[in-house]
């Protein structure tokens, strides 16, 4: 999804369904000189909960835009007890990359970045192995080596943290990076590290799922990216998909093509991410599109 400006607002919001909220956010923006560029809702009719996530044009709009999120509070977010977030389109995220060995999600996020399909700054890749640094430093990114062992993983985690600091990092992407955060490091960006990761989890896990998962003939292959939480692989789901083969697929065949889908799962969350088009609510996520 992309707002047709590159000066656009972009507002995510939910609250208790209540009659009004559309029209009471909508008059907002156009008493303000706002043209409205996208608007879509969604009502969780089993938990009464309102969800929306509406853009507008700044050009004409008559509200500072630093001085947006303290308006709308006061006048429409306070009346609704809503949970809003505000964004703005010509703000460019900056995120980190997370990788060990493997790097078919790492290439592919370069690619995209490289190639302008990913609307972010990526100043820093950190890696707890050297393997991807010349792929990493030929498109001038910083790369940090910081190996991780039992022993030295609270410290190698605090450089990591100094490091997200120091760059201004506003989320970060694991592109299987084969290390499992801390509660600790994970608390510190909740709703801003993705992860991914193929989907024979719970039935098939261990380091060769796609072996014990061809010895049991299964006929689907899926990826899943989420969001990183203190629950292992249990972070409200971002996105998902599934690819099928057969009897006739090789271990091979089928770990290409699992590879194959978690690049385009991965960057269709983190697209998601950086264009706003989601809201974390409890452990789901509502994904507009």
């Amino acid at each position: 999804m992309t707002d047709s400006t590159k000066n656009a607002a972009i507002l995510l919001i939910h609250c208790q369904d209540k009659p009004g909220i559309v029209m009471t956010v909508t008059e907002f923006i156009h008493h303000n000189g706002g043209n409205i560029l996208y608007l879509d809702q969604h009502v969780d009719g089993g938990r009464g909960i309102f969800f929306m996530r509406i853009a507008w044009d700044l050009a004409k709009f008559a509200i500072q835009r630093e001085k947006i999120a303290e308006y709308f509070e006061t006048l429409v977010g306070s009346r609704y007890q809503m949970t809003s977030q505000l964004h703005f389109s010509d703000t460019k995220p900056r995120m980190a990359i997370f990788v060990s060995k493997m790097p078919h999600c790492f290439y592919d996020l370069l690619a995209r970045y490289e190639s302008g399909e990913l609307n972010v700054d990526i100043p820093i890749v950190i890696s707890n192995h050297d393997k991807l640094r010349k792929a990493t430093e030929r498109l001038g990114i910083t790369f940090h080596c910081l190996p991780i062992s039992k022993e030295n993983k609270p410290q190698k985690e605090r450089e990591q943290k100094t490091l997200l600091q120091k760059h201004g990092i506003d989320f970060i992407v694991l592109a299987r990076y084969m290390q499992v955060l801390s509660d600790d490091f994970v608390s510190d960006y909740p709703q801003r590290i993705i992860n991914i990761h193929h989907s024979f989890l719970p039935a098939f896990p261990g380091g060769r799922p796609y072996h014990n998962a061809y010895e049991r003939g299964v006929k689907i292959i899926g990826a899943t990216s989420h969001y990183v939480t203190a629950e292992l692989d249990a972070g409200p789901i971002i996105e998902q998909d599934v690819v099928q083969v057969s009897h006739k697929d090789s271990i091979e065949d089928m770990i290409r093509i699992g590879r194959d889908l978690e690049k385009i799962v991965l960057a269709r969350a983190v697209r998601h991410h950086v264009h706003h088009d989601l809201l974390v609510y409890e452990n789901c996520t509502v994904v507009f599109e």
